[in-house]
């Protein structure tokens, strides 16, 4: 079974290619990103890029319009991985690794750059109804008055 699923941001708007027959190829590039602690417990992010290419009907979805798309929309995308080989203008053969999508759907538009990742400009103020909670060291003793017997959650 050949089969590939990605969530990831893309990292150009799609570009359209007609054919002479009216057929239509889209190619976009997406990144996945991963996040992992290295040995020394640092979070460390890695970053794969994939090329993207869709046909048929999909293609012409988003080559009139019907789905628009753009640089950073934070994508699902289901495909075949295909590998296809060329020779450059110097000679040397080339291969290409591609996901051939079946399906894309965004779940995401682009972030602007000047907003957080919750959507939301940063201010630095508290939310309204905001009370702080007194911290441990603020009562002498934090069991006093207590009893177990019915401070059970039963």
């Amino acid at each position: 079974m050949n089969k590939v699923i990605l969530i990831g941001r893309l990292g150009k708007t799609p570009e359209v290619t007609t054919f002479e027959n009216g057929n239509k190829k889209i190619s976009v590039t997406m990144a996945t990103s991963e996040r992992y602690r290295d040995r020394d417990n640092n979070w460390v992010e890695q970053t794969d890029w994939h090329n993207i290419v869709v046909w048929g009907n999909l293609a012409n979805d988003i080559a009139d319009g019907r789905r628009n798309y753009s640089k950073g929309d934070l994508m699902y995308v289901e495909g075949k991985l295909r590998t296809r080989q060329y020779t450059d203008q110097q000679g040397a053969v080339r291969y290409v690794t591609e996901v051939n999508a079946d399906k894309m759907m965004q779940l995401a538009p682009a972030r602007p750059a000047q907003q957080s990742s919750y959507g939301q400009p940063y201010t630095g103020e508290q939310p309204t109804g905001y009370t702080p909670i007194p911290s441990v060291s603020e009562h002498s003793d934090p069991l006093q008055g207590s009893d177990p017997e019915n401070d059970l959650p039963f």
